[in-house]
């Protein structure tokens, strides 16, 4: 079962034992945020993304007209990882990144274990 949950909370619980890397996706150094359009679509160019006992993981973009999407999309996040994993994104999970909230998943079992992945649109 997946849940919506903030950052803060995903943090709490996720370091509470397992080590916790944080990544920027297809960052180049750029902090900034991308505000909503006049439309009211949020541009998801990179995302940020933790990744419980990570490995080398890595998602990497979300596109902005994938928020928009009304079936569940999946996403490798294999990075540099000598494995892969992927994560599914419900429809509505794809509008609480639209919306600005952060949403938390599981990957997929591969070499006998998943990681649990918290993703916001930045």
């Amino acid at each position: 079962m997946t849940m919506t949950m903030t950052r803060k909370g995903f943090l709490g619980a996720a370091t509470s034992g397992t080590i916790l890397l944080l990544l920027q996706a297809c960052g180049g150094g750029d902090d900034s945020s991308t505000a909503p359009t006049a439309s009211g679509s949020r541009s998801c160019s990179s995302s940020g993304t933790a990744i419980a006992g990570n490995h080398g993981h890595e998602l990497m973009v979300i596109a902005a007209a994938d928020l928009d999407s009304s079936s569940a999309l999946t996403y490798s996040i294999r990075g540099t990882a000598s494995h892969d994993h992927t994560i599914t994104l419900s429809a509505t999970q794809l509008a609480s990144l639209k919306a600005g909230q952060s949403v938390t998943v599981t990957s997929s079992t591969d070499s006998s274990h998943n990681h649990s992945v918290l993703i916001s649109c930045v």
